[in-house]
């Protein structure tokens, strides 16, 4: 008979995953109600330009992550090696928000009319959370959100569907295809550094904070869109 107690997960980026799938379903559930709602068509471009919103940040927050790790210096390992990470990957963000605006135009906004929104508190809570973070704790947070952000990427049956029931050309969704095409690699990849770093407890529990709040703020953000 074994006295050993239940099986844990082995690695960091499993138990993350496993914080992560806490989250999931209240994300998943506001989803499925924006794509079900019947006012489908009026919501849509709503939820593209909060998307946006939150978008834009990515840039900043990754050159701020950069800035710490730098900061933090050789000494500490873990920052280097997130920030050798992020330098290799902040080319392949940049201009994602110029790509929604495109989008947007095709469903007849402006970019001026988009970024005069005000951007609500789910949306800054979201970005703000992860400056706050970075700056003030360690930049691994980063990963955190890159981990639930990058975790459900929106398949081709989901996006065909979407075209369908609002009835919004192709062009309006380019930016939703790219990520579906883009995110698994990502989500992978950085399993894979979070798996290398040399963690210690206190940087596992950041990158669940992070993971965590990034899906609960994600969520209310969709809900926002429901309630307007």
């Amino acid at each position: 008979m074994s006295l050993a107690g239940p099986s844990v997960a082995t690695s960091p980026s499993l138990r993350l995953r496993r914080k992560i799938d806490l989250m999931v379903p209240p994300y998943a559930h506001a989803c499925q109600r924006l794509i079900d709602h019947p006012r489908l068509t009026d919501l849509f471009p709503e939820y593209l330009i909060s998307i946006h919103s939150i978008i834009r940040t990515t840039v900043p927050l990754m050159d701020a992550a950069i800035e710490r790790a730098h900061g933090l210096g050789p000494g500490d390992p873990v920052a280097a090696s997130v920030g050798a990470y992020l330098e290799r990957h902040v080319e392949e963000e940049r201009d994602h928000d110029e790509w929604l605006l495109e989008d947007l135009g095709v469903l007849g906004f402006d970019r001026t009319t988009v970024l005069r929104r005000v951007p609500t508190a789910a949306v800054a809570s979201l970005a703000g959370s992860q400056y706050y973070w970075v700056l003030h704790h360690h930049p691994i947070a980063l990963l955190g959100y890159f981990a639930f952000m990058e975790g459900s990427p929106p398949t081709m049956e989901l996006i065909q569907d979407l075209q369908a029931k609002t009835g919004y050309p192709p062009a309006a969704f380019r930016t939703l295809v790219k990520h579906g095409e883009l995110d698994p690699g990502h989500s992978e990849e950085i399993d894979h550094v979070i798996d290398s770093l040399p963690l210690a407890r206190e940087h596992e529990t950041v990158l669940g904070l992070s993971a965590m709040a990034s899906a609960a703020s994600l969520t209310r953000v969709v809900e926002e869109v429901l309630e307007g």
